[in-house]
C-alpha cells in the first residue's frame, strides 16, 4: 500500500491529516478552517442555522473517515485525491441521510437539495477553493519574506486592491512600470511556490 509522504512536502491541513489522521490539533484546525465553507454550503442549500451546524459536522465526520480510508498515493495528483475524499464523504453522507429518513418514516431535517449532484459539485468547489486559499496563504507567507517590502506592497495594491499602476507608483515613490514589474515578480514567485507545495517529493 502506498505510504503518504512526510507532511513537510505540503503543509496544508488536509495534507497533514493524510499522514496523521488522529492528530487532534491538526483536526481541530481543519474543522475551524474548512467548517466555515461547509456551513456556507449548508446555508446556500436552504438549511436553518441549527441544522446547518449539524449537517456540517456530519459531513466533516465523513471526510475524516474518507481520509483514513483512502490512502494518498504520492505518485498521483493530491488535488485528485482530495476530490475523491470529498466525493466519497458526500456519497456516504447521502446514504446515511436516506437510511435515517427511512427510520424516521420519511422525515428528515436535511433538504433534498443537498442530495443533488449540483450540491455535490458545489461542495467540491467550495472545499477546493478553501484549499487553494490555504495554499496561497502558505506561499504568500514565504514569498513575502523573500522580497523587498515595497515589492510586496506594490503587488498587494495592484493585484488585490486593484489600484492603478500610477496610484501605486505615486504612493511608493516609484515609476508605474516598476510597480508592474513588482507585481509580475511576486506573482511568478507565488505560482512557483504553490506548484512546489503541490508537487510530491
Amino acid at each position: 500500500m502506498p505510504q503518504p509522504p512526510p507532511p513537510s512536502t505540503n503543509p496544508s491541513l488536509i495534507f497533514r491529516l493524510t499522514s496523521a489522521p488522529q492528530d487532534d490539533e491538526t483536526w481541530q484546525q481543519f474543522v475551524l478552517l474548512y467548517g466555515a465553507s461547509l456551513l456556507a454550503w449548508c446555508r446556500q442549500h436552504g438549511l436553518q442555522e441549527a441544522d446547518a451546524h449539524d449537517v456540517s459536522q456530519e459531513v466533516l465526520l465523513q471526510i475524516s473517515r474518507q481520509i483514513q480510508r483512502l490512502s494518498y498515493d504520492p505518485s498521483q495528483s493530491f488535488r485528485g485525491w482530495l476530490r475523491a475524499v470529498v466525493h466519497g464523504a458526500w456519497c456516504d453522507w447521502v446514504e446515511h441521510q436516506h437510511s435515517q429518513k427511512r427510520r424516521m418514516f420519511g422525515r428528515s431535517n436535511s433538504p433534498d437539495s443537498l442530495n443533488l449532484v449540483s450540491a455535490r459539485d458545489d461542495l467540491l468547489a467550495r472545499l477546493e477553493a478553501q484549499y487553494d486559499q490555504e495554499l496561497y496563504e502558505i506561499a504568500a507567507s514565504k514569498v513575502r519574506r523573500q522580497v523587498d517590502p515595497k515589492t510586496w506592497q506594490a503587488f498587494e495594491w495592484l493585484a488585490i486592491d486593484q489600484l492603478s499602476a500610477a496610484d501605486v507608483g505615486e504612493r511608493l515613490g516609484i515609476k508605474p512600470a516598476s510597480a508592474l514589474t513588482s507585481r509580475y515578480r511576486v506573482t511568478t514567485l507565488l505560482r512557483e511556490e504553490i506548484l512546489r507545495l503541490e508537487k510530491p517529493d
